[in-house]
C-alpha cells in the first residue's frame, strides 16, 4: 500500500431533512426505526442508501460491476459470442459458476465474464478440465484490469465476499452508517380511498372501491460515511484514477436518495449540512444520544449546532491522533458548490 495514503481517510458528516416520506420500510411496510439515547428514532438501513449511491455513480461516468445469482448465464451468453454452441456454453458455465457462487449474490465486472468465457475458450469447453484455481485467478487479473478504468469501482468502494474463493474477496473501502433521526421520531398513518373509474350505475353512490392505510414519518437525519483512502488505492493498484472515483462517489453521495414510495411520497432532498474532514487516525461518528429539541424553529439548526459541537470536542480531547488534515463545511456558504467541494477534497488527499 502507498505510504502517502496509508491510514487516511475521508469522512462526511451530513445532515440531511425530508418531509412525508418511508425511505426505507421494515417487513409490514412501516418506517424501520432505532432505539437511540432511549428514545424512538426514524432510520434508514446502511444497505438501502449504499445502493442508490452504488446505482448513481453510473450517471458519472462510472461503468457498474453486476450483483447476480445468474452467473452462469453471464458466462455463458459470452461463451456463445465466441462460437460455443447453447449446450455447451451452459454446461461449461455451470461447472465454473459453481466454483464461484451456490445460490448467492457474485459481484463481478463485465471484464472479469468476458476472462471467464475466454478460459472456457481456452480449455477447449472441456468441463473436465476446469480447475478451482485457474478460474480464481483469471478473475483475479481481470478485475485488476477493470480497475484501471475504473469499471467495478463500486467493488473497491463497497467491498465482495466469495465464500467459495476467499483470494477473490475485496475489502470494502467505504463504511455507511445508518442513517438516523437526531431527534424523536413517531411514525404516523395516512389513510387513503381509491375510486373506480367504471363503476356501474347502481353503485354509484356507494362511496370508494378501496381503502387502506401506509405509515409515514418526517426526519433530520445524520449520515456518517467513512472512505479509507489506503485501502481504496491499494484495491485501485494506485491512484492514477483517484481524482475521479471521488468525484464520482461525492457526487453520487450528493444525489442519491433511497427509492421506497417515491411515488407517492416523493424524497428528493439533497444535503442540508454536511462536515467534511481528511484525517488519519480512529473514524468519529457521531452518536446523537442526546436527541435535539426542534424548539419551534425545525430540527436542523440545532442539529447542525450539536453535531458541530461533538466534532469539535472529540477534536480537542483526541489532541494530536485526531490527525486532522483539512477539514470544509458544506452548506454554510452559497457560493461552495459540491463542485468547489470536491476540489477542496481531491487537493488535500494529495497534500
Amino acid at each position: 500500500m502507498d505510504n502517502t495514503y496509508k491510514g487516511k481517510k475521508l469522512e462526511f458528516h451530513i445532515l440531511q431533512s425530508f418531509p412525508v416520506t418511508c425511505l426505507n420500510r421494515d417487513d409490514v411496510g412501516a418506517p424501520k426505526t432505532a432505539i437511540v439515547g432511549g428514545v424512538t428514532r426514524a432510520r434508514v438501513s446502511s444497505q438501502a442508501w449504499k445502493r442508490q449511491v452504488r446505482l448513481a455513480m453510473h450517471d458519472f461516468g462510472i461503468k457498474l460491476a453486476v450483483r447476480t445469482k445468474f452467473v452462469e448465464d453471464k458466462i455463458a451468453r459470452l461463451c456463445i459470442e465466441d462460437g460455443a454452441n447453447e449446450e455447451v456454453a451452459k454446461e461449461i458455465s455451470n461447472v465454473i459458476a459453481a466454483l464461484l457462487t451456490k445460490d448467492t449474490l457474485h459481484f463481478f465486472t463485465d471484464t472479469e465474464a468476458r476472462a471467464l468465457a475466454t478460459y472456457a475458450q481456452g480449455v477447449g469447453y472441456d468441463k473436465q478440465k476446469v480447475k478451482d484455481k485457474e478460474v480464481s485467478k483469471c478473475q483475479r487479473e481481470a478485475l485488476g484490469k477493470s480497475l484501471q478504468n475504473l469499471e467495478g469501482l463500486d467493488i473497491a468502494l463497497f467491498g465482495r465476499m466469495v465464500a467459495q474463493a476467499t483470494d477473490l474477496n475485496i475489502e470494502a473501502a467505504a463504511s455507511f452508517s445508518h442513517a438516523i433521526s437526531t431527534h424523536k421520531a413517531t411514525s404516523e398513518v395516512e389513510f387513503f380511498t381509491a375510486l373506480d373509474d367504471e363503476k356501474p350505475e347502481a353503485m354509484a353512490d356507494s362511496g370508494s372501491s378501496h381503502m387502506g392505510s401506509l405509515e409515514f414519518n418526517s426526519a433530520t437525519y445524520y449520515r456518517y460515511v467513512s472512505l479509507d483512502l489506503g485501502q481504496l488505492v491499494n484495491t485501485l493498484g494506485g491512484d492514477e484514477q483517484l481524482d475521479k472515483a471521488i468525484d464520482a462517489f461525492v457526487k453520487a453521495l450528493y444525489v442519491a436518495v433511497p427509492y421506497a414510495r417515491q411515488a407517492t411520497q416523493s424524497g428528493s432532498n439533497l444535503w442540508d449540512y454536511a462536515r467534511v474532514s481528511v484525517r488519519r487516525g480512529q473514524r468519529v461518528q457521531a452518536s446523537f444520544d442526546d436527541p435535539v429539541k426542534a424548539k419551534g424553529e425545525g430540527f436542523l439548526k440545532p442539529s447542525i449546532e450539536a453535531l458541530d459541537s461533538f466534532l469539535d470536542k472529540r477534536e480537542k480531547l483526541s489532541g494530536s491522533l485526531y490527525g486532522k488534515i483539512a477539514e470544509f463545511r458544506w452548506g454554510v456558504d452559497e457560493n461552495f458548490s459540491i463542485d468547489g467541494l470536491i476540489e477542496g477534497i481531491q487537493k488535500s488527499i494529495r497534500g
